[in-house]
Formats: structure tokens, C-alpha cells, sequence
């Protein structure tokens, strides 16, 4: 027998003996193992993130299926990886040879809706919008909302502390988990934080899970503040004859002191990929398009008093929507953007840098003198409110010179990030295509504290490995 069969039957045998001590537990159509199938299960939508091949793709449907699942990952010393509806952004939901890919999106009850504690309690697999449509139908209102929210989970949101559309406003997703149920890597069960309104007895463990993406434990349950829902939001766009005098409407909005309840922006190219996919209208004339809106009493006064900072930096047209159907519409356009982008070349890489507000200009600005470089399309689109953009390089995959460009360009935003004092992740995680610059952004000793962390919650190292650093 040669050393390739012979480590091929080891290989049969081990993930044998896995199955069916996870069968021992397990329902039999919650564990998957044809491979066809599995394959299916081994990476998220980022590019340039190598996968590995799962052994077995779990669907537990309870907490004691979860459980029974690390008690067997850490008896046999098998990596874990968790996934929720694998639509991140930075390959933290990518396979790992021979590993359990824990699928989450069975467990998709929400539990509870309580709107005088102005809570909900909701398993990982609960879909975004799914639960913002509950809680509204009781006059409530859960803010996060991902440009994937159709589609990402809640457990997917909390694992890469995600943003939104409305982040400007209300904050991201570690603003509203009150508490959390984690499975830990050796099978036993932990509650974190809390259902009031205040609490702050011992460590916020809570916090230290939320933006962890699987790496300390499994989360099974969720305690989310919710808030009153505001009324409609009406919407404002601005065209811009440069991105500069765009960036500098947003320094006069915020230095004003008002507060819309969303505040984006799309560049040139942007605007170009969502009318090329939509036929939305969009004025193609414009070097950038700001989106405002307000969800106040008198949203259309708040609307006037912002277009007037627009233009006094410059914009060449203001237009406010004329009612809600109208906003929303506009709202569609921007939630298109990435979508839009990807149709231009099939391919792309998506940034995620954060600065602050008051580089934003020198963000932009650096961002075209780097696809002018690399000689590539890239477009941006940023919550500009809180500083947070998304150059997304495009590129077509099939082409090596300009797939190895579209890298190195990738790297050179994420290089000019920094140097304005930004940070390399703004709500899309780390996962596995950040990890050489989550390391240059919190330095040697960062990093030596943040796995030493890990080492305490998951010794053996087998919750998502490879990710993170």
C-alpha cells in the first residue's frame, strides 16, 4: 500500500469514527457528509480566501445538539467552524480541512418580543429582515441593517459586530446584544450579560463575543434591545461635482450637529454599475451622490436645513424625495451598490476601511490615484456618516495580471486606511483576509493579548482556527 492510500484510509477512518459518534446525538438529517453537498458549505462571498474541505456540515435545530457537537469536536481534537448564512465579506466563514461545519441557520426561532422590556430573544439562524418585520408589526424597531439584510443572520451579524445603513444614527450591532447563550469549545454552556435596561456586574463578556466571528464559542441565543420605531424616513440625494465637496457636506452635516438617520455616499463609478443593472435613473452626471434621510417629526425641515450645508459645499443639484415610496426607492439604489458592482467585471474585492470622518476626502481621493495605478475599476460607496467606506475593486477572476493587481491594490487601500488613522474593518470582520493587517493595525502586543484571550475560552484551538491571526 503507498503512503498516499495509506494516509487516505486514516483519513476515511477518522471522519468515520466522527460521524458516528455525532450520530450517537444527532438526528441523522442534521449531518451531512455527501460531498457534493459539503463542498456547497466551505467558503463565504470573499475573494482571494482559501477554504479547505469540510468532513461534515452539521444543521443542529437545539442547544443540546450544539453541545453535543463540541463534546465530540474536542474529544476528537476536530476543528469547529461556525456559519451562519455565509454572505460575510472576509472569508471568516471559510471551511478548514477535515473540520464540523456547524450550520446555524436551522435555529431560526425568534423567542420572545417583549416591548415593555423592549427586548427580543432570537436564535443565531433568525434572518435580519425577518426580525425587523416582527418587531415592527408591535410598533418596535431592531436599527442594525446590513446591506445584506434580506439574507444574513443574526448569529452572522453578531459574530462580525456588523453595521448598516442607519449605523450613523443608531449604531451597530454590539450597541443592541444585552446577553448572549454560548456553547464553549468543550461543550458546556454560558450566559452572558443580561435582559435590563442597565447592568454591570463582572467583565462584559458580552461585548467580548460580539465581533469574535466563532472563535471563543457558539452563539446559540440573543438578548436584543429594541427601540420605538421612528416614523418613515424621507430621503434627500446631493450630486457633487468631485467627492471632495461631498466629504465636505458631510463635515458641515455633522459639525452641525444634526442627526440624519442615514448618511451615504456614491461615487461615480457606482452610480454608473446600479443604473447599468437597474435602469434605476440615477443622475450619471454626478462625481458623487449623497443620500440623507431623516426619520424625525418633520423630516422635511430637517431635509431643508441639510440641503442648504450641501450647498454651501457645493452640490450642483438637491432633490428631496417627495414621499416615502420615493425614499425607499432611493434607498434601493444604494442597496444595489455592491450587487451593481460586482455585474462590471464578475469579480470583486470589497474594502472595508474606516476613518475618520474629517479624512474622509483624502480616503476617496487616495483610493482613485490607486485604481488609477493598478489600472482597474473601482468604485466606492460609504456610510459617510460614520467614516466608513467600501472601495470594491473589480476584476475579472479568469485574468492572473489583473487578479494579482486587484490584490495589490486591495492592500495599498487597506495600507492608506491606516495612515489616515482609520482602521482596516468597519463591520465586515477580519475573517481570513485581514488577518497580516489586523496584526499591523493592534501591533505585536495586541495580538499577543488577543490570543492569549482565545487560549483561555478554546485551549485547543479548535473553534474557527485560522482566523483572525
Amino acid at each position: 500500500m503507498s503512503r498516499i492510500e495509506a494516509r487516505r484510509d486514516e483519513d476515511t477512518a477518522v471522519t468515520g469514527t466522527l460521524v458516528d459518534r455525532l450520530l450517537s446525538g444527532l438526528p441523522a438529517e442534521t449531518v451531512l457528509v455527501d460531498t457534493d453537498v459539503t463542498a456547497s458549505y466551505a467558503h463565504d462571498m470573499a475573494s482571494f480566501c482559501p477554504a479547505g474541505t469540510p468532513a461534515v456540515v452539521v444543521l443542529p435545530r437545539t442547544v443540546e445538539q450544539v453541545q453535543h457537537v463540541m463534546r465530540v469536536a474536542t474529544e476528537l481534537r476536530v476543528p469547529v467552524v461556525p456559519q451562519g448564512a455565509r454572505t460575510g465579506l472576509s472569508g471568516g466563514a471559510n471551511a478548514s480541512d477535515g473540520c464540523i461545519v456547524l450550520s446555524l441557520t436551522k435555529m431560526d426561532r425568534i423567542l420572545e418580543i417583549n416591548p415593555v422590556d423592549r427586548i427580543a430573544v432570537v436564535e443565531p439562524g433568525v434572518v435580519n429582515a425577518t426580525l425587523s418585520r416582527a418587531v415592527n408589526e408591535l410598533g418596535l424597531y431592531y436599527p442594525p441593517d446590513p446591506s445584506s439584510w434580506e439574507m444574513c443572520t443574526i448569529g452572522g451579524n453578531i459574530g462580525t459586530a456588523s453595521g448598516g445603513l442607519c449605523c450613523v444614527k443608531y449604531g451597530v450591532t454590539a450597541e443592541y446584544v444585552l446577553g448572549l447563550d454560548v456553547v464553549l469549545a468543550d461543550g458546556r454552556l454560558m450566559s452572558t450579560g443580561r435582559r435590563t435596561a442597565k447592568g454591570v456586574a463582572g467583565y462584559d463578556l458580552t461585548r467580548l463575543f460580539v465581533g469574535s466571528e466563532g472563535s471563543l464559542g457558539i452563539v446559540v441565543r440573543a438578548t436584543l434591545a429594541l427601540k420605538p420605531q421612528p416614523p418613515g424616513q424621507l430621503v434627500l440625494a446631493a450630486e457633487f461635482a468631485s467627492g471632495a465637496a461631498a466629504c465636505d457636506a458631510v463635515c458641515r452635516i455633522m459639525e452641525g450637529g444634526h442627526v440624519p438617520s442615514l448618511l451615504e455616499l456614491m461615487d461615480r463609478t457606482t452610480v454608473r454599475a446600479v443604473n447599468d443593472l437597474a435602469h434605476m435613473g440615477l443622475p450619471e452626471s454626478t462625481e458623487a451622490l449623497l443620500l440623507a434621510a431623516f426619520d424625525t417629526t418633520d423630516p422635511a425641515a430637517d431635509l431643508a436645513a441639510l440641503g442648504a450645508l450641501c450647498e454651501a459645499a457645493g452640490a450642483t443639484q438637491v432633490v428631496p424625495a417627495e414621499d416615502f415610496a420615493e425614499s425607499e426607492l432611493l434607498l434601493q439604489a444604494r442597496r444595489l451598490s455592491l450587487t451593481a458592482l460586482e455585474a462590471v467585471k464578475g469579480t470583486t474585492m470589497i474594502d472595508d476601511v474606516c476613518v475618520p470622518r474629517s479624512r474622509l476626502a483624502e480616503m476617496l481621493e487616495g483610493t482613485e490615484r490607486i485604481a488609477e495605478k493598478y489600472r482597474l475599476t473601482i468604485g466606492v460607496v460609504a456610510h459617510a456618516g460614520d467614516g466608513n467606506t467600501h472601495p470594491t475593486v473589480c476584476f475579472d477572476a479568469a485574468d492572473a495580471d489583473e487578479s494579482r493587481r486587484a490584490r495589490e491594490s486591495f492592500d495599498e487601500i487597506m495600507a492608506l486606511g491606516l495612515e489616515l488613522g482609520g482602521t482596516i474593518t468597519g463591520e465586515h470582520g477580519v475573517g481570513v483576509l485581514k488577518k497580516e493587517w489586523l496584526a499591523r493595525e493592534i501591533g505585536p502586543v495586541g495580538v499577543e493579548m488577543q490570543r492569549a484571550v482565545k487560549g483561555v475560552f478554546d485551549p485547543l484551538g479548535i473553534l474557527n482556527p485560522g482566523k483572525l491571526f
